[in-house]
């Protein structure tokens, strides 16, 4: 069984049934169910035309539930409409599902399940071991969705920003469960690469290779946090930089600059350096800038801080923080990471008391294990010199 093969042919075989009138979350059921009878028959009987059985499947599954809804009974005049089995069209409606399963009404979290879902082909069970949440939550994650989206016309032009979100967001979750929704992630982002001439799509696209290339080495055997400037070089992917650059070369000279672009043109210059030392951190304080000026995102401004401190020296660094979310406002602890940040200026300014005593603090707001540990030890190696 191919279970690829079945993931890609998905959004296309959804697509043509909405288009014949189903409504999405009824047509999706149908395409899911299609799937399931798909990986029961085909290891003995393997069709010769893999998304014409989808569709017929799917098509009958519909017109079975159709029949059996009381309530829907103005559908039953598709019964007499069946297309007879063959060769399925080409048109490809990936594009429009996306733009349906990003749609402003949706939470970011069931946007992102969605996706995965109607243009990811992924099962329930995968997304719900992904997100670390039971099957049944998010079963029924996925049904709300699906109820919100099924109304909106699927010729309705979508918003590029929103989908380019989702799958940023999507990426971002790395990796849990059976399912590596980063690699996820890029393979959603390449098939909108190819129906979608935007320099910002290409610049997630650069983006995300660029920074899936470090994956390796981020982690230490024991599963601790690898500080990108103690990573081992030598195991970052250098053919998935190498097409990063690529990507984002292209699309930098199209003179459309974006936020994704100017963070991929940051990811670039730090793999381009052959050691942390030799890391051109005034380019990307430079970098920094144009994100600030795109975006305004505190978190930005949070780590353009650390690039000014590398650059400048970590009193310019810590200037820098104070000017994007001052301690002293009562908001700066809202900003995720800020305690963190001014832990390692401290530390690097040698004020290694106060650093101890960030880096606790950091610790106690972290969500992510890994990098609750990787900031607890960073405290107790400090508290380990003071005492000494």
């Amino acid at each position: 069984m191919d279970e690829a093969l079945l993931r890609s042919l998905t959004p296309g075989v959804l697509g043509i049934l909405v288009r014949r009138g189903a409504d999405f979350a009824a047509a999706e059921d149908a395409v899911q169910e299609a799937l399931v009878e798909a990986v029961r028959v085909w290891p003995a009987d393997p069709p010769r035309d893999a998304k014409g059985w989808l569709v017929t499947v799917a098509w009958r599954k519909f017109l079975d539930a159709t029949r059996a809804d009381a309530a829907r009974r103005r559908r039953e005049d598709l019964v007499e409409e069946e297309p007879a089995p063959g060769p399925a069209p080409t048109v490809d409606d990936t594009l429009q599902l996306y733009f349906l399963c990003a749609h402003p009404s949706l939470t970011p979290s069931s946007a992102v399940a969605l996706t995965l879902r109607a243009v990811g082909g992924l099962t329930t069970r995968q997304i719900a071991q992904a997100y670390l949440v039971p099957e049944a939550t998010m079963a029924q994650r996925i049904s709300r969705a699906k109820r919100t989206v099924s109304g909106v016309r699927f010729d309705r032009p979508g918003d590029l920003a929103t989908v380019l979100r989702v799958l940023y967001l999507v990426f971002n979750e790395g990796y849990s469960g059976d399912v590596d929704l980063a690699v996820e992630a890029i393979r959603l982002t390449r098939q909108l690469a190819a129906q979608v001439d935007h320099p910002e799509v290409a610049g997630l696209l650069a983006l995300m290779l660029l920074h899936h290339a470090r994956r390796a080495a981020r982690t230490a055997p024991d599963g601790s946090l690898v500080p990108l400037a103690e990573q081992d070089r030598g195991r970052w992917d250098t053919a998935s930089i190498a097409e990063g650059v690529g990507i984002l070369q292209a699309a930098l000279a199209r003179d459309r600059l974006g936020e994704y672009q100017a963070q991929a043109a940051i990811a670039a210059l730090h793999a381009d350096a052959p050691t942390a030392g030799e890391t051109d951190w005034a380019q990307i304080v430079e970098w920094y800038d144009e994100l600030v000026r795109l975006t305004d995102s505190p978190v930005v401004r949070l780590n353009r801080a650390v690039a000014v401190g590398e650059a400048e020296g970590p009193r310019a660094g810590l200037a820098a923080l104070d000017e994007a979310s001052p301690a002293s406002s009562g908001r700066g602890n809202a900003v995720p990471r800020r305690a963190a940040v001014a832990a390692y200026l401290h530390e690097r300014d040698g004020d290694l008391a106060t650093a101890a005593r960030l880096y606790a603090e950091a610790a106690g707001q972290a969500t992510d294990l890994a990098e609750r540990d990787h900031l607890t030890r960073r405290a107790a190696r400090l508290n380990a010199r003071l005492r000494h």
